[in-house]
């Protein structure tokens, strides 16, 4: 027997329309929708949301096929168990493509009830085009639609103080509330929307940076198949009692940081409804903690894990298998990975130590979750660049504060060095340009950017000698924009490091390297 949609058995809840959302995309609907969707159960928000769609295409009309319903699938590890929640989610009240249904988008600006905007339109979202117009309908880019949207805004409510707009911009692209504010108010003056607009703008609009901090897989991962030959998302679809085509899968953990001069959890009570949230004046700290554990984690472990035949994250974090394709885990990379975040990275930081070390134990548990396997090589794309930024700061701050080389992170150095093996540079079947590198289970393709690649090709076809290779790397001020050889301990240890690799292989290697 079929199973009805969702539509036919989940009521919509009407409420005052107090969001707009540019981005209809999985991490939207995972992260704000569901975080306003709790906060109206447990916190009496009283506000939905209103989605557009800032592309001409996009899955908009999915959307309202079933009355704007979905359900969120969270999955992950919780105190050492695989955990599967489900929440059907009634944030959102309508659904607009403005290229289509422009009036009824620009009409929402009249609403006396909005108070937020929220985006995600990736980080080449927020750019300044000088070629839209005022009265283009609609704009082409978001900062475009957002301007042209709030002088509808400031026009029709004479530009009254209590309808400026709280702008939250969820791009992952650093200070993309102050590129956003700057693409606006370059516009406001390209078309000449008068001073009167721009001091609205500038006092009664708060365009705030954030840091968002969830994995959302999304739909695709739920067309695995179980071992009835059903996927995932249909034996889901059953326990729940309807057909959802919508359904968005994320991890368990979020973690969200607002950063404003002016508290707004009065008006948006995320944490009064028990969400991760923090409202902040300034989110350095918070940003510092992400990319040096979480992605340094990544980048500082994954090449030796993967040259010494892991995979999956999970092969490195979890002490036994967790599930079919998988490796058997690897114990010396498990050490390695679980010793540098705790004994170099963190020390590195400045910062309380014990909320640091909280944070890297969830952290730990997210790279645990069987639910979202997580390939080596594809967390590799563009290492040096990755590195320079997740991990270099650990290296010469530890040598700041200690005047030692940390023994771990300068393995890290020798071993991305040694991930870039290769002397061939080749296209593959989408025109991406990789070196052909190899390790003991054969060849992969390092996709770099190519002044990277060709800087390694070359190198390698010049020399083997990893005393020669290491002080040429760390010499490369356009990787590391300076030149690291001033590290007189740093240039001898990774070259030591790297020796031990050529002569002994990997596994050897990361094996000596955590004794």
């Amino acid at each position: 027997m079929a199973l009805k949609s969702i539509k036919d058995v989940v009521k919509t809840v009407k409420r005052p329309e107090k969001v707009l959302q540019f981005g209809e995309g999985g991490f939207l609907r995972a992260f704000v929708d569901w975080q306003i969707d709790i906060a109206n159960e447990k916190a009496g928000f009283n506000g939905n949301i209103v989605i557009v769609q800032p592309l001409a295409k996009g899955m908009i009309d999915a959307m309202n096929e079933q009355n704007n319903l979905y359900t969120t699938v969270l999955r992950g590890m919780r105190d050492g168990k695989p955990t599967v929640e489900t929440r059907t989610i009634n944030s959102v009240s309508r659904s607009i493509n403005p290229y289509t249904h422009f009036d009824d988008y620009i009409a929402c600006a009249e609403n006396p009830d909005l108070r937020f905007v929220v985006s995600n339109t990736t980080e080449a979202g927020i750019v300044y085009d000088p070629s839209v117009k005022l009265n283009d309908k609609p704009q082409a880019s978001y900062p475009g639609k957002l301007t042209a949207f709030l002088y509808r805004r400031f026009q029709a409510f004479n530009g009254a103080h209590d309808k400026g707009l709280i702008i939250i911009p969820c791009e992952l692209s650093d200070d993309a509330g102050l590129n956003l504010r700057i693409c606006i108010l370059q516009h406001a003056r390209d078309w000449h929307l008068g001073p009167d607009f721009i001091n609205w703008f500038n006092n009664d609009c708060d365009v705030c940076s954030c840091l968002v901090d969830r994995i959302v897989p999304g739909y695709f991962p739920l067309l695995a198949k179980e071992e009835n030959g059903k996927t995932q998302a249909e034996c889901l679809c059953e326990t729940l009692g309807y057909e959802d085509k919508l359904l968005d899968s994320a991890e368990l953990f979020h973690f969200w940081v607002i950063e404003s001069a002016k508290p707004h959890e009065d008006e948006l009570p995320l944490v009064k409804a028990g969400l991760s949230v923090k409202w902040v004046q300034n989110m350095d700290y918070y940003h510092t903690r992400k990319v040096r554990i979480l992605n340094g984690a990544h980048t500082s472990s994954v090449l030796a894990a993967f040259l010494a035949g892991c995979d999956y994250v999970q092969d490195i974090v979890c002490a036994e298998k967790v599930g079919s394709g998988f490796n058997t885990p690897n114990a010396d990379a498990h050490k390695f990975m679980h010793d540098i975040i705790f004994n170099e990275i963190i020390p590195s930081i400045d910062g309380d130590q014990e909320d640091l070390k909280g944070y890297a134990n969830d952290v730990w548990a997210r790279f645990q979750n069987p639910f979202n396997p997580h390939r080596l090589i594809e967390i590799s794309l563009n290492s040096v660049a990755k590195y320079w930024t997740r991990c270099l700061p650990s290296i010469t701050q530890t040598i700041e504060k200690t005047g030692r080389v940390p023994k771990l992170l300068s393995f890290s150095l020798a071993a991305l060095i040694a991930f870039y093996n290769g002397t061939e540079i080749k296209t593959d079947e989408k025109g991406k340009q990789y070196l052909e590198s190899k390790r003991d289970e054969g060849t992969y393709a390092n996709h770099d950017v190519p002044p990277v690649l060709e800087f390694f090709a070359n190198l390698n076809k010049e020399t083997k000698d990893a005393a020669t290779i290491a002080h040429k790397v760390l010499a490369n001020t356009d990787f590391w924009h300076e030149d690291l050889t001033k590290y007189a301990e740093l240039e001898s240890s990774v070259a030591a490091h790297l020796a031990d690799i050529q002569k002994n292989g990997m596994k050897k290697a990361l094996a000596d390297i955590v004794k």
